[in-house]
């Protein structure tokens, strides 16, 4: 009997254990803004344009990883789904804590490698005095898509 409510007591556990859902702006698969807010490492501008390179800071754990990947119930399948990603990239002074990971899908595109370039063109963005820091996080974390989208000039 014991053990009979011991397993009733982790199924409920599990059904009611939170699973995040990804939002959509277009095509585009945005983190859910419950499980994946983003966090920040830094504020500071000069220290993330001064950073030689992001793997000084990269710090992603594979129990992260995995703890990721369940939260969102995904498994990574090459060239489709995923790479777990800074929601608010380590070169714009992304944190490595899970409230700022998720999985980020390569398919359907707009996907990670677009999410990418909108990174490298923020940094740039920021580090040439042309965008505040703040103002380029807060971007990537409320919509980066919508960010994308803007850089491209097509928003």
């Amino acid at each position: 009997m014991k053990q009979g409510l011991t397993i009733w007591l982790l199924l409920v556990a599990c059904a009611a254990a939170q699973t995040a859902s990804y939002g959509h702006h277009g095509m585009a698969l945005l983190p859910s803004a419950a499980h994946t807010p983003g966090a920040v490492r830094t504020t500071d501008a000069k220290a993330v344009c001064s950073l030689p390179s992001t793997k000084d800071v990269r710090h992603v754990t594979p129990a992260q990883k995995r703890q990721v990947y369940a939260l969102y119930g995904v498994s990574p399948r090459p060239g489709v789904c995923c790479e777990v990603d800074h929601l608010i990239s380590l070169e714009l002074g992304g944190s490595n804590d899970t409230a700022n990971l998720w999985p980020e899908p390569y398919s359907p595109r707009p996907g990670a490698h677009e999410k990418d370039v909108l990174e490298n063109w923020l940094h740039r963005q920021v580090c040439s005095g042309r965008m505040p820091l703040a103002q380029a996080q807060q971007q990537i974390a409320g919509d980066w898509y919508a960010a994308y989208l803007q850089m491209k000039g097509t928003q």
